[in-house]
């Protein structure tokens, strides 16, 4: 995954029903509630239709192997409204819906509590795998295609757990279980895949523009990422053992069951939809430890990048702390003496700063020298740097600027700050700076005589009656 992906794959975030119903609009909560409680009904009404119809083991024919499909278009709606709302906005109509058509079918109610669990936990998986690692729900690039495929075959075998209880509450005969079973996650997948995942492709950027437009009506998560790698790991783990054991044995005992050409029949069939089904499974297992090797390069940048910014940046005003800035210093003024080009300082405080802070409160002052730190970015050139050297005091470099470049610039700055107060909520902070040039000359035995020629000629500003621009003027 390329740092481009990474920085347009938002985390796992889910819509709140409570901060909806709290904080959402009367035509916020009447389209997202009623439109929920519509697609509700839909489910149920699908889920028995499947039950009435018999969508369920189809068999199908492909190159002399028999496949079964299961068609369950209540898996479409569900896995759609987790995928762009949240676990339990798909998990509750998976649940009902599923609990309804196995009541429906006569399955006794301590077994169709269970037995509706089945769905939801492959929708689990899909949710830990998307909180795991964040990766693009539009679908567009190969690693997010990928992802979602390989993801949905894991969530779909967790998910045809129910195929196993059904069969047995319907007291199935054993050669009915492979078909049922296979039938279940394979229909599934198919489902997942050739329509779900185009659907999530036009549906997630207008779904993302909204979520991100209403951050007040979001979940905060506070899942830790270590744990939800650790659960998607395990959760890969155990969907491989439990297909591997489940088609085997449901295999073998098919086989069993029938003539001995019509078992090695079945055998081979099995072992080649397992064969293609276990290739899958490793390429998912190596894309996703790639995946999880990026992520784990990407959070390291990011750790070393925020590191290396705490170490060399002011937090209060985001400029260069004063560490940094004497790096700068010395290198400019190494550059200078080996090019012979020239090079200004600018040295500058807040007049009366002390008064500011009597009146306002530190939260007051902290507010004025962000402000002018606001400033002094506004008016300077890429090429200038600008640091916070002391509490109020503030430096600023201008390569290859002359005396009267250094003043012209000290001037407009002074002028811009005089007439732009800070805000501090509700009130405006007047300020004034005072403010010392110096060039860097032949004679400078180091950046520090430079620094001090600096500092001499804003203490001369400050004794001349502050708010004011003096040059350094010794010879």
């Amino acid at each position: 995954m390329s740092r481009t992906d990474a920085e347009v794959s938002p985390a796992y975030r889910e819509l709140s029903p409570w901060r909806l119903w709290r904080d959402g609009s009367r035509g916020q909560k009447l389209c997202l509630f009623g439109g929920w409680l519509v697609l509700l009904v839909l489910c149920v009404a699908l889920g028995v239709g499947m039950v009435i119809w018999r969508w369920s083991g189809i068999p199908l024919e492909f190159g002399g192997v028999t496949v079964y499909l299961t068609v369950y278009p209540t898996l479409l709606i569900c896995l759609l409204l987790t995928l762009t709302l949240g676990w339990w906005w798909g998990a509750l109509p998976a649940y009902c819906a599923t609990l309804t058509l196995a009541l429906y079918a006569g399955m006794p109610l301590a077994w169709a509590l269970l037995f509706a669990l089945s769905n939801p936990l492959g929708l689990a998986i899909m949710a830990i795998g998307y909180q795991a690692i964040a990766m693009r729900r539009d679908l567009r690039g190969i690693s997010a295609m990928l992802f979602y495929v390989q993801l949905s075959f894991v969530a779909c075998v967790f998910s045809s757990a129910g195929a196993l209880i059904w069969s047995y509450t319907n007291h199935y005969e054993r050669a009915a279980l492979l078909p049922i079973w296979q039938g279940w996650w394979l229909g599934a997948f198919l489902q997942s895949v050739l329509l779900a995942g185009p659907a999530m492709a036009l549906l997630w950027p207008r779904v993302e523009r909204w979520l991100n437009a209403h951050p007040q009506l979001m979940r905060k998560m506070h899942t830790n990422s270590r744990q939800a790698v650790l659960g998607l790991l395990a959760s890969v783990t155990l969907g491989v053992l439990v297909y591997g054991f489940v088609t085997i044995e449901l295999a073998d005992q098919q086989a069993h069951l029938t003539t001995l050409a019509h078992a090695m029949n079945v055998m081979r069939q099995t072992m080649w939809i397992f064969y293609w089904v276990f290739v899958a499974i490793v390429l998912f297992i190596a894309f996703f430890g790639y995946q999880l090797f990026a992520h784990w390069q990407q959070s390291q940048d990011r750790l070393l990048a925020e590191l290396e910014k705490l170490a060399t940046t002011d937090g209060l005003t985001d400029l260069l702390n004063r560490r940094a800035a004497d790096l700068r210093l010395k290198a400019e003024w190494q550059r200078t003496r080996r090019s012979r080009h020239s090079a200004a300082m600018v040295l500058l405080d807040i007049d009366h700063f002390k008064q500011i802070n009597d009146s306002y409160g530190h939260p007051g002052g902290d507010a004025a020298l962000r402000h002018l730190a606001n400033v002094m970015r506004s008016v300077m050139r890429e090429v200038d740097f600008a640091a916070r050297y002391g509490g109020e005091e503030f430096l600023i470099v201008l390569p290859d600027t002359g005396e009267h470049g250094a003043y012209a610039f000290a001037e407009r700055l002074r002028q811009q700050v005089a007439a732009t107060p800070a805000q501090f909520g509700a009130q405006a902070i007047a300020m004034k700076i005072s403010l010392g040039v110096a060039v860097v000359r032949d004679d400078d035995a180091s950046y520090e005589r430079w620094f001090s020629r600096a500092d001499r000629a804003l203490y001369c500003a400050k004794q001349g009656g502050r708010n004011r621009t003096s040059l350094d003027d010794t010879r």
